[in-house]
């Protein structure tokens, strides 16, 4: 259930007065979107008749928590207008035409050929809007065997990289990672590309085809190993707790059952040693330096294991505090979403408009100094179709015939949240 967007924000923002198409369905485009309306940008999404965007469904899909809001669709369509039009009528060409014309970014991420199909690739974009900037997402690139295999985040970001291969423990199995997180990734990068070519633009006048794949942000996530592997360097054994390959950066539990993440360098060791009560560990030849502490690391994770898990989690974050050692608590979605430091650094941040949802998570990018446009509710189906199209130029009688000829949902249709 939604009610009235919230007021326009009091001044301009970074992208007041760009114009935005966002012609593309879950996640990425749409989140790239989202990123540019952050910062003042009109942004248009645009949607096939039906039940619209896929991603109006996703919160209800599990493993998406259980809840009223469709908080996923506010996450990444918050702030912006909505229209649904049949790409495949006749006449929505027109329509897709003055959208493109009055656009300064188009964003897609339907497959090659089906783009063309839609009168959505680049070719005939750029003949109506030579200025555009284009920017598309595809699941593994433009070229090659795969260039058409469809591709979610699950797939080519994740499985393709290396990267889901490279998060597991030993002995065990490939897992679910959390679903959508490459696409949230990948739509900074798209978001990147879009900045990119807009100063080009301002530099040069032209307009430009911008994009990246799922699979290139997941190799770029995987870059370390990927790199390494480039160098032919022989890679270290899959993750073993109880045997690591560096005790100080491994999971530890305390006496509580909290789960703490240890990242210590091995200029923090002496600090490590006193944190934990055993400063003589430091004299102890096993783990004077690297070398030993590495090749008696098994030991040294039993011995931590131990001390940790003889006092409670509060004990050990004001120990290791007191000597600056990097560690964090591993913390649950639903933990992370009351963290204090969240809403301190407007991670969170608050949402108009929704009922039952009055946070949403922030978009990453932020200009000090430059405050974000204050986040509203994502639009319902074509709600804004008729206010659109008038400003497209569309004349009352020329709505009422694309009604009618059912390029555009009558007003029954449209009305879906």
């Amino acid at each position: 259930m939604t009610t009235e967007h919230a007021p326009a924000p009091a001044s301009a923002s970074v992208f007041t007065g760009l114009k935005v198409l966002d012609a593309s369905t879950y996640i990425a485009g749409p989140a790239a979107a989202t990123m540019l309306s952050d910062f003042g940008a009109d942004v248009i999404k645009l949607e096939p008749p039906g039940p619209g965007d896929p991603q109006r469904r996703l919160s209800f899909v599990p493993p998406s928590p259980r809840a009223e809001a469709n908080y996923g669709w506010h996450l990444a369509n918050r702030n912006k207008r909505g229209m649904v039009v049949d790409l495949k009528s006749p006449a929505a060409v027109e329509v897709l035409k003055r959208l493109v014309e009055w656009a300064d970014v188009v964003i897609t991420n339907f497959p090659h050929g089906t783009r063309e199909k839609l009168h959505l690739g680049y070719e005939e974009v750029a003949g109506w809007n030579p200025q555009v900037v284009y920017a598309d997402i595809t699941g593994f690139g433009d070229a090659g065997p795969d260039a058409r295999q469809p591709g979610f985040d699950l797939t080519a970001f994740w499985s393709r990289s290396g990267l889901l291969a490279s998060t597991r423990d030993a002995e065990a199995p490939p897992t679910v990672p959390v679903w959508g997180s490459g696409d949230y990734t990948s739509a900074v990068a798209i978001y990147g590309a879009i900045v990119t070519a807009l100063y080009r633009r301002a530099v040069t006048g032209q307009g430009t085809s911008v994009g990246t794949s799922l699979l290139a942000t997941g190799v770029w996530a995987t870059g370390t190993l990927v790199a390494g592997a480039l160098a032919k360097g022989t890679p270290f054994e899959l993750h073993d707790r109880s045997a690591p390959v560096n005790a100080l950066t491994n999971p530890y539990r305390t006496g509580d059952g909290e789960w703490f993440m240890l990242a210590t360098s091995g200029q923090q060791w002496p600090g490590l040693a006193r944190a934990i009560g055993h400063p003589e560990l430091v004299e102890d030849p096993r783990f004077a330096d690297i070398e030993g502490r590495s090749e008696n690391a098994a030991a040294l994770s039993g011995l931590l294991d131990e001390v940790f898990r003889s006092r409670p989690f509060s004990h050990w974050q004001d120990a290791l505090a007191r000597e600056r050692i990097t560690y964090s608590l591993i913390q649950t979605p639903e933990e992370a979403a009351q963290d204090p430091q969240l809403r301190a650094n407007d991670i969170v941040v608050p949402l108009h408009g929704v009922t039952g949802l009055e946070y949403t998570v922030n978009s990453p990018v932020n200009l000090r100094g430059v405050p974000k446009v204050a986040a509203g509710r994502a639009p319902d189906l074509g709600e804004h179709n008729d206010e659109i199209l008038a400003e497209l130029g569309f004349a009352p009688r020329e709505i009422t015939e694309l009604r009618a000829a059912g390029t555009i949902p009558g007003t029954a249709e449209a009305s879906g949240a």
